[in-house]
Formats: C-alpha cells, structure tokens, sequence
C-alpha cells in the first residue's frame, strides 16, 4: 500500500508538530507546506517538498491525498471547505470554526458531501482520557457530584510575537485551549447545561482574555469549576501533568482535573483514586481507600494521524466530527455570552441536528 500523500496548510506550532508527526509515519508522506509567510518556503525545503502560498494555489494543481488544517481559526472554515469543493479530505484543527455561524456554514457543506473530514480534538486519542472515562462510567465513583478543573500556564511572548492573531478576539485561551477541555469534560462527566464565567486581560492587556473562571452544570446534576490562563506560572494543565507531549515540561505529581461522585474521587492524570467500599459506612471521619489506576501513554497527535489515514482510505468513519467539534464550539460560544452579560447562560443539551440543503 502507497504511503499517502498529505499536506500541511499552516506553518505554525501545531502545524509543525504534525509536520514532524507525518514524516516519522509509515502510512503517510509531506506532500507539501502551504503558508504565505517566507520562513515556511525554508520548511518546505527542509522536507524537500513543494511549498504553496494558498491552499487555492496548492488545490489548483494535482490534489494530494489530505490536507491537515492548521490555519489561523478565522480561516478553518473556508480552508474546510475549499476542500469539499476540491474533493479532498481534511483534518481541520480546533477550534472547528471561530464563531457558530461559520461552523454552521461547514456543516452545511459538509452534510451535502461525502468528502470526509476529521476535526483536531486530539486528545480524544489519548489513552489516559480512554481509562479516565472507564473509571468514570464503571459507577465506582458513584453518581458524578462535582468536577474541578484547571489550565493554568505561562505562554512566552515569543508566542504571541510569531502569531500576532493570537493577541486579537479569538486567538485567547477561551477557543485555543479551553475548548480542549470542554471536549475532555464533556467526555468524562456529559453534557454541560449552563455556564457561568468572569474573564481578565489584567495582565498582558491585550484585547483577548488572558484568564477566566468558569461555573459549569452537568444534564447529570453534578457541578463544576474551571479555571484557564495563559498568564499563570503554574504547572496544573493538561501539557504538563499528561506527559503526552514531551515538549512540554512535566510534573508526575501533579493533576489538571479532580471528579468526584458521592462515592469516591479520580484525579487525572495520576489517576489516583480514593473510594468509600462500602456505601453504608460512608463518613469524612471514615477512611477511604487509595489506589491508583494503571495506565499507559502515547501520543495522542501520533494516534489522531493514524486514524485520520484510515478515515483517508474509507476505512473508518471520523470520530471526532464537524458535527462534535461544533457541540464544543456551542458551550466555548456560551462561556463567552456569560462573560459579556454576567448572567447565567443555558445551554440546550439535544445534539445540534444538521440537514443538507
């Protein structure tokens, strides 16, 4: 079988990492490297493909087999669906689309086509959210009362210097990281209902929101609490406590999230778990047992790009759809309305329903 041919349009952080992923892989090859900026063209050379300008420069000439979309998020929708048009699968980065108007305009696209397309919610791949949700819906922490949740780090201005978009509204922690962990929470504790949230550009001043607390109600009933900053020295974040990405600076001790039913807790990612056996000696002045769930890690981005060329080959279906990027997209779009009103902001539970016009 013919490694396929996939192409990188993005020449950004993760556009990179994929990049690196691809030409380490057996079921693919670079095909080429699409960005406007000159430095991409000395990337290009580098893996010694082609380098395009635009992707409708790049889809104007022989089609490669994918193209993974790691744009500016203004630009995923558009990119997305240049593709359909072109008939040519796509992996589209998070967040699926910058606002819910674009990514119902993608939906549309996408439902009267069957170009397949894969959304970049990676760490659906990662084996230690697989044995986190395991525990979860074993029943042995009991019925879910309470999850706290946090993403706190510190991003260089290095980062925001090679990405100036990422200082304007939309290029904050709220789309580029929180929505990562809406996927995990939705995931692990089910559809989140209502939302509260307070946001602060205190400290870089930029007109996007540097950190944010955040109230979270679950359809179960449970409750929850988040905080995310691009501004806090601190190592409680998924990056650093997950050891799945070793450009990351790591912290075994530490853990990102704490889920607790009415009869026991799971920290993750140590997965350090504490639990009452017995749910009629249940007490705070009762000891409860300690153990810790075993697990294995692997990159998750490696498993996505795997996935993603049986999704090329018609093998599979996508497992992160434009239709589960959106649902992510639906609470992120909440937070923010919280933010701007300071009220309490519903959230309808049912699946958004898409039909081809």
């Amino acid at each position: 079988m013919q490694p396929l041919r996939i192409a990188v349009a993005g020449a950004g952080m993760i556009g990179r990492r994929h990049m690196e992923l691809i030409a380490t892989s057996h079921a693919c090859t670079l095909a080429a490297v699409v960005d406007p900026a000159p430095a991409s063209q000395v990337l290009a050379q580098a893996y010694g493909v082609a380098h395009h300008v635009s992707l409708a420069h790049l889809l104007a000439g022989p089609h490669p087999d994918a193209v993974i979309i790691a744009t500016p998020n203004h630009l995923h929708v558009t990119n997305a669906i240049d593709c359909i048009a072109a008939g040519v699968p796509a992996l589209i980065e998070k967040p699926v689309a910058h606002t819910m108007a674009e990514g119902h305009r993608l939906a549309a696209a996408a439902a009267r086509s069957p170009v397949p397309l894969l959304v970049g919610h990676h760490r659906t791949h990662s084996s230690l959210m697989r044995t986190a949700r395991d525990i979860v819906q074993s029943g042995v922490l009991g019925p879910l009362v309470a999850v706290m949740g946090s993403a706190l780090f510190y991003k260089p201005d290095s980062y925001f210097d090679e990405a100036p978009w990422r200082r304007e509204v939309g290029g904050g922690p709220i789309l580029i990281n929180l929505i990562h962990e809406i996927g995990n929470l939705r995931s692990l504790c089910g559809e989140i209902v209502a939302v509260q949230a307070l946001t602060s550009n205190a400290m870089r001043h930029y007109p996007v929101e540097d950190t944010v607390a955040i109230g979270l109600r679950f359809a179960n009933g449970a409750l929850g609490t988040f905080m995310v900053s691009d501004t806090a020295a601190s190592a409680k974040s998924w990056e650093q406590t997950s050891q799945e990405n070793q450009s990351y600076a790591t912290y075994p001790d530490e853990d990102c999230y704490t889920i607790t039913g009415s009869r026991g807790s799971l920290a993750v990612p140590t997965m350090r778990m504490k639990v009452h056996d017995r749910d009629t000696d249940r007490s705070w002045w009762k000891p409860m047992r300690a153990d810790i769930a075993a697990v294995t890690r692997d990159d998750p981005l490696a498993r996505q790009l795997d996935h993603f060329c049986t999704v090329i080959r018609g093998e599979v279906a996508p497992l992160v759809t434009v239709h589960d990027g959106l649902q992510n997209l639906r609470v992120i779009d909440a937070i923010a309305v919280a933010a701007a009103s300071a009220h309490t902001v519903e959230i309808d539970p049912a699946p958004i329903e898409f039909i081809a016009a």
